[in-house]
């Protein structure tokens, strides 16, 4: 096996300007770490990622090669994955004459009253306030952002239950741009700081068993570890894994972080696909991106929160092999396929193919998600719906993607993906075949509809009951065939 680059067994992270040093125990989440270093602004409301009151900012790389401020929940990072990293809390955003922009425009519009969320909001707008591009979409008039640029969405991770909205919106929309002296803001011109090449390996206090997390520098490195270690859990964002560790107590004797490797970043061009990067996050992706892949622009933000979205990876929500994961359906409907590798090579995997059961896939012990690869040209006709109890932040009872092209009037290809109807995610192929080589009309719609409300095995559960989940195939064609009329 390959040795790392180097080997420590203590973490180390500047938080607000200060080395601070972890050594474990590595299930320990940056919520916990930061608190216990005494920087207590930062509170667990849910251990779920749900209500933002434990936002931070980090220091991540942007595209350019610059530094973007991106807020994260600290509930559901690895301590360990900040080593090496910029860490922003709400204490650190003051300096000793004055307090921020985002702090004072807070105060003085009442967006505060308890105090218990005010940290994870303070965080989340000050990422917003030096996001690059609020400048740019303050000119643009963009229906999600306020007058000054400043993107409303950025916040919908993070939950308020006394002060209300309505001060905390006016506060967002009430703030200028950066001043020329803001260090914070120069520290954005500067390369984002990379991630050591760390091996923690500490008592497990929870269970009396040693754990382990270790951040390969490379994909062999990588693969050399899970050749030799077939039971390390992968993570990379940490939003699904970071969850079962709060909530069901879980553990794991050896982590391996892959989010930071460089061959699972990017996205690449060819005549034949586009290709993603696993270790992508959605945010990046939906910037990068920048809508030239529309299936995936109307997907992503509806995709949890954007809290979520700063760490979530695409090959992540991929990888858990969930039957509810937003990203299937949309990538089924896309035909997209996964490149698998292993120390043996990669293979090539459709997409459609790569469910077998509930939370199983094809994907081999050894083997990682290195790419996600969407095959051109892309249908004209795209549509994602997602059908929850809220309108975002929330987990599908029904999730749908269409891609269809019409030709003279005529279907001449119809890829349906579906979510939340059986153990896996799944092509509607019955209903495909039906609309293909069928006039584009909405009798037909109203045909194929019906076949699509017997795709699946829908069942009854605490989201929403068999008979819902039905009615909502049945009626989500008559909604796309709505849209894309209304469209031309």
């Amino acid at each position: 096996m390959s040795a790392p680059a180097t080997q420590r067994s203590t973490a180390q992270v500047s938080v607000n300007s200060t080395v601070h040093e972890f050594d474990g125990p590595p299930h320990t989440n940056a919520l916990d770490f930061l608190r216990g270093a005494g920087l207590t602004a930062a509170k667990e409301g849910c251990a779920e990622g749900e209500c933002g009151a434990c936002a931070i900012m980090v220091a991540r790389p942007d595209a350019d090669g610059t530094t973007r401020w991106t807020s994260v929940n600290s509930c559901l990072l690895p301590a360990a994955a900040l080593d090496g990293q910029e860490v922003i809390t709400a204490e650190g955003l003051a300096d000793a004459e004055s307090v921020h922009p985002v702090q004072e425009e807070l105060a003085v519009r009442g967006g505060s009253q308890c105090g218990y969320c005010t940290p994870g909001f303070i965080c989340s707008m000050a990422a917003e306030y030096y996001r690059p591009e609020r400048a740019e979409d303050a000119i643009a008039a963009d229906h999600h952002c306020g007058p000054n640029g400043f993107d409303i969405h950025s916040l919908s991770g993070n939950l308020c239950r006394c002060t209300g909205y309505r001060p905390i919106r006016d506060a967002a929309y009430a703030l200028g741009q950066p001043e020329a002296g803001d260090t914070i803001a120069q520290r954005r011109q500067k390369p984002a700081p990379t991630s050591a090449s760390t091996d923690i390996h500490r008592a497990d206090t929870a269970t009396g068993e040693p754990g382990r997390y270790r951040r390969p520098s490379t994909l062999a490195e990588a693969l050399d570890i899970l050749a030799a270690e077939p039971e390390t859990l992968v993570v990379a964002g940490a939003t699904d894994w970071g969850v079962e560790v709060n909530i069901k107590g879980a553990r794991a004797k050896s982590m391996l972080a892959i989010d930071r490797l460089p061959e699972l970043r990017g996205i690449r061009r060819t005549e034949d696909y586009i290709e993603l990067g696993a270790a992508h996050t959605l945010s990046e992706l939906e910037r990068e991106l920048a809508g030239s892949i529309p299936l995936l622009g109307k997907l992503i933000p509806q995709f949890a929160s954007r809290l979520i979205r700063n760490a979530a990876t695409i090959g992540g929500n991929l990888g858990t092999g969930s039957p509810i994961g937003d990203a299937p359906p949309a990538l089924l409907a896309l035909e997209a396929q996964l490149v698998l590798t292993s120390l043996q090579g990669s293979r090539v995997v459709d997409l459609a193919e790569y469910f077998t059961g509930y939370r199983q896939t094809v994907r081999a012990a050894g083997e990682l998600i290195t790419a996600i690869r969407i095959p051109l040209p892309l249908a004209p006709m795209t549509s994602f719906q997602k059908i929850a109890k809220r309108r975002f932040d929330d987990i599908s009872s029904v999730a749908i993607g269409y891609a269809v092209s019409v030709e003279d009037g005529v279907v001449a290809k119809a890829r349906i993906g579906l979510g939340g109807v059986a153990a896996t995610p799944l092509r509607a192929d019955a209903t495909e075949a039906l609309l293909e080589g069928s006039a584009w009309t909405l009798e037909t719609v109203h045909g194929a509809a019906e076949t699509l409300a017997a795709e699946g095995t829908p069942m009854d559960d605490h989201r929403a009951s068999a008979k819902y989940r039905t009615a909502m195939l049945r009626s989500s064609l008559e909604r796309f065939y709505a849209e894309q009329e209304a469209g031309r």
